[in-house]
């Protein structure tokens, strides 16, 4: 595709990524991108999860699955794998589409959910985490997001790096050393946190530690070896859910370095190739495969064809090096 017919492509989507185009790729005034932001509440993916949110403020009957028979696929078959039904997920995809926090303000959506949703784990209240790291940071977002009180969280969460700065979901079983996915997700979390509420040394101190983790390993090698960690870390698909790839850590570190004002780290040059060696010649980036796991519906392209979500990142991504890295 030619870049006009590129850019063409992204635009003819749902608004909760054509927005995201508008402003970020095509640097287009607020008015115009912030308009199509507001359509998230009321047209395509933000409108559809919207109107699948229970009467009691959850999804799905769940905190992080449901509590109910999975949902099946269009052709009525129970999904295989992990779903993504539940309330967390569904209220991250809704963050991050650019949905009006006030649209589940005034449906009493965080008041509802610190009633009626607790975690699977230890019947533990939804708002107050459990021991998960991963859940935790999303937790983290989604409050901040909302205007939940999550000090005390964010308090637990800080405190649970592992000595090599990093972060480790399995802590609880035992883990001593840090996990890529677990420190990404982290890092997104308290990102978040900070976009939407603002400077905190202590909690930008905590990500420089879960990012040296990373850029210590290039975002794909073992420490130990120098050998790549897994072959998921050069697949890439969209939504992201909790799955470490060198696109969802290399768009962590763009948005990073916008938020703290610095520039990218050579140590992450390496990853960048990646992302830039899976570019097709007409400019678009192919969908690997979707996670396994029930869906409420589908909001990308299936495996094998070109993605305007990932294109959007990776395109951002490649920019953002590109542009500002030192020569």
């Amino acid at each position: 595709m030619g870049d006009r017919v590129l850019t063409d492509w992204l635009l003819d989507s749902d608004p909760a990524l054509r927005w995201q185009v508008e402003r970020d790729l095509l640097g287009a005034p607020s008015d115009v991108w912030r308009a199509t932001r507001d359509r998230v509440a009321t047209e395509g993916f933000g409108a559809r999860l919207l109107a699948l949110q229970d009467p009691d403020g959850r999804w799905a009957g769940g905190a992080y699955f449901p509590a109910a028979a999975p949902v099946t696929d269009a052709e009525g078959h129970a999904e295989e794998g992990q779903p993504w039904t539940a309330t967390t997920w569904s209220l991250n995809a809704l963050r991050e589409w650019g949905l009006d926090p006030q649209v589940l303000r005034a449906r009493r959506t965080p008041e509802l959910l610190a009633e009626h949703c607790r975690w699977e784990y230890d019947d533990l209240p939804y708002w107050e985490g459990e021991v998960d790291w991963c859940l935790n940071a999303y937790t983290l977002a989604n409050g901040a997001w909302l205007g939940v009180d999550v000090s005390g969280l964010m308090r637990r969460t800080l405190d649970g790096r592992q000595p090599d700065g990093g972060w480790n979901c399995a802590w609880v079983d035992g883990a001593t050393v840090s996990s890529f996915h677990s420190t990404l997700n982290v890092l997104r979390g308290l990102l978040a946190h900070e976009e939407l509420t603002g400077r905190d040394d202590e909690v930008r101190s905590a990500r420089r530690t879960g990012e040296e983790y990373l850029l210590r390993r290039h975002l794909l090698r073992r420490l130990s070896t120098g050998e790549p960690v897994a072959p998921w870390v050069t697949r890439f698909a969209y939504p992201f859910r909790w799955y470490y790839s060198v696109l969802h850590a290399t768009d962590y570190f763009r948005r990073a370095s916008l938020l703290d004002g610095t520039e990218p780290d050579p140590r992450l040059a390496e990853a960048v190739e990646v992302v830039r060696a899976a570019r097709r010649p007409d400019g678009t980036w192919l969908q690997d495969r979707r996670h396994p796991g029930a869906v409420w519906f589908e909001v990308d392209a299936p495996a094998g064809e070109p993605s305007r979500w990932l294109t959007l990142y990776a395109t951002l991504v490649l920019r953002w090096w590109d542009e500002r890295l030192p020569a």
